[in-house]
């Protein structure tokens, strides 16, 4: 009897929350009225969240009494309490001050496919504007309707990272690399915090992370397209070593200087995109930047899936409706002849290639290619082929599940272009709205730093990440060697950890010792080190070299500038990332302590979303 009764009493008490329980929908726009997707949802106090959709909205499960909070990355937090006769929450948020704290929390495998459903029938009856015809690539006015396929939601591929190691300076006393200004290494590891995934080692490219933020940089004075800066601090991480910054800033040019455009959109339509942040965000994204485009800029669309196809022949920038159109008849299907489609872009930008413009194809994909010239090595020697002709090429991968990183950074690298990932409408007006003039307006190509250590003052050192960027010493003076481009206004980072010599560490191994070595001068004894960079006007085939000598200043990290310890603590999140043996401190703690004393003015909030991702990650 007493065993019934107790059970009358769960039950009840279960019927009662759930009647305190309520679904709440409702809309998220900016203070002019406009959807904000990828909005953020959270009930207060719980990790339960969701985000909008690409029309600002959201649905969820909350308690009546519970609070709701709406944020942003940009935007001012929003709270509203759950009364009672509530079901419906509209909000509109204000521009104001970089958020504090986000929180975002990831949709379920369940919810992922609901949501798939719901844009799948919202795409269903649009017509994809284009009628595939092989070879040809013509425009026809027909539509045709693509097959759907399935894709392994567990096939994503990155290229092996092996961790630089410390390098004894009386063995090796150069160091040379290639700049990268790719920033898809950091907003795929954060889509991957934000949906609560495991992060493969290989994913995390702790140069693209640290690149990922701008720093103040001064504006180059002289002839040369960018600024020099250096800096020397005691190692965060590491009481034995100090941490060395070299950080280039390319010159602004006005959006009014930046010459006219050529741009071929090269757009992923196959089956491997039809889910909603593949297809459906890209349109959503392609937007943002057709709202930039010039009348003296030129548009054209090239479509691949089973086949190769034109669907918007070369339109002037001011056409936006006719531009707009077409990408939004796209629909998503067939398999993925990324080959013939490359090489049809790159026809179209070479017959309308402007002399002294921005010549370059955009290719939007997640780089599932699976048909005609597929493998990486294929593709590189096409990729190495096309860029002859002096079009470049910007890679935007999209998607998760088959996202084929390894695939994106190989076509952007030998294209003398770019990479970057879009998780979310936010990385999209970054990337295609805030950034993408001067990203695209490169300034000076095969840009190379060459480092040369004093061997009087240091014992060892290590490049921070750039593992797929070194390049062999004899390569910096090559000109035929290939290197990573600067636009205007980019900003690129690299960090150096170095063991000064006398300095015992557990990461030096002792050698046999030499008996064939050249004592430094002590005209340099001053000198921790000299920094050479090697770079090419975008149209010239010679170099220019340009020299500077770096000495130890002493400073603590407390001393450092903003910018540098804001950039040790991403490097050093990235180093937990990957379980890294070169740092004595695995505590987010330490990152977070880090990036709170670089936060530094962080109009945009970006670097508040980068500790709010430290904090939420587990």
């Amino acid at each position: 009897m007493k065993t019934l009764f107790y059970t009358l009493c769960l039950c009840f008490l279960s019927l009662q929350v759930t009647a305190q329980q309520k679904t709440i929908t409702g809309t998220v726009s900016d203070d002019n009225g406009l959807p904000l997707p990828g909005a953020n949802v959270i009930v207060k106090n719980t990790s339960k969240g969701t985000q909008t959709d690409f029309d600002g909205n959201y649905k969820i499960t909350a308690s009546v009494g519970q609070v709701l909070v709406f944020t942003y990355v940009g935007f001012e937090t929003v709270e509203k309490k759950i009364k009672t006769n509530t079901t419906n929450i509209n909000v509109q948020l204000l521009a104001g001050s970089a958020l504090d704290e986000v929180v975002v929390t990831g949709y379920s495998n369940s919810r992922r496919k609901r949501m798939s459903v719901s844009y799948q029938q919202k795409l269903e009856g649009k017509a994809a504007g284009v009628q595939v015809s092989g070879a040809t690539g013509d425009l026809n006015s027909s539509s045709i309707t693509y097959r759907y396929a399935n894709t392994n939601p567990n096939s994503e591929s990155y290229a092996k990272i092996e961790e630089n190691i410390f390098k004894r300076v009386e063995l090796a006393p150069l160091s040379t690399f290639s700049i990268d200004v790719d920033k898809a290494g950091y907003s795929n590891v954060r889509r991957m915090i934000n949906n609560g995934e495991k992060i493969p080692k290989d994913a995390v490219k702790i140069e693209e992370m640290v690149n990922y933020f701008a720093y103040k940089y001064p504006q180059p004075t002289g002839n040369d397209p960018f600024s020099i800066n250096t800096e020397v601090v005691n190692s965060p991480w590491n009481d034995k070593a100090k941490l060395v910054r070299i950080g280039l800033k390319g010159k602004e040019i006005p959006l009014d200087k930046v010459p006219a455009s050529n741009l071929v959109f090269l757009l992923d339509v196959s089956g491997s995109m039809n889910s909603p942040n593949k297809l459906p965000l890209l349109q959503k994204a392609l937007e943002i930047l057709v709202d930039q485009l010039r009348e003296t800029d030129k548009v054209s669309i090239v479509v691949y899936a089973g086949a190769a196809g034109v669907v918007l022949k070369p339109t002037s920038g001011a056409n936006k409706k006719a531009i707009l159109k077409a990408i939004n008849s796209l629909n998503a299907g067939g398999s993925t002849a990324g080959g013939a489609g490359i090489r049809l872009a790159y026809k179209i930008a070479e017959a309308q290639f402007i002399e002294g413009g921005n010549n370059r194809v955009i290719l939007a994909t997640d780089g599932d290619f699976n048909v005609g010239a597929s493998s990486d090595r294929d593709m590189e020697d096409l990729i190495e082929e096309k860029r002859k002709s002096g079009v470049f090429l910007t890679c935007l991968g999209f998607g998760m599940g088959n996202y084929k990183d390894s695939k994106m950074e190989t076509l952007a690298d030998k294209g003398n272009g770019n990479h970057a990932y879009i998780d979310t409408m936010q990385e999209a007006k970054k990337v295609l709205g805030t950034e993408f003039f001067g990203t695209i307006y490169t300034i000076a190509k095969d840009v190379k730093i060459q480092v040369e250590f004093n061997p009087a003052k240091v014992q060892a050192y290590r490049l921070i990440g750039y593992e797929n960027r070194l390049l062999n010493d004899e390569d910096f003076k090559d000109d035929t060697k290939d290197a990573g481009e600067l636009g205007s206004g980019h900003t690129v980072t690299a960090l150096y950890e170095i063991i000064p010599t006398g300095v015992k560490s557990i990461y030096v191994k002792d050698v046999p010792g030499l008996k064939y070595t050249t004592a430094t001068s002590n005209s340099y004894t001053d000198e921790l080190l000299t920094v050479k960079f090697r770079y090419k006007t975008p149209a010239g085939s010679v170099s220019k070299l340009i020299v500077k000598s770096v000495q130890d200043t002493g400073k603590s990290i407390d001393q450092a500038s903003i910018d540098l310890k804001f950039s040790a603590a991403v490097a050093l999140f990235g180093m937990q990332l990957r379980d890294s043996e070169f740092i004595d401190t695995k505590k987010a703690s330490e990152v977070i302590k880090l990036a709170e004393a670089g936060r530094g003015e962080d109009p945009e909030g970006y670097r508040a979303e980068f500790i709010r991702l430290v904090k939420s990650h587990k």
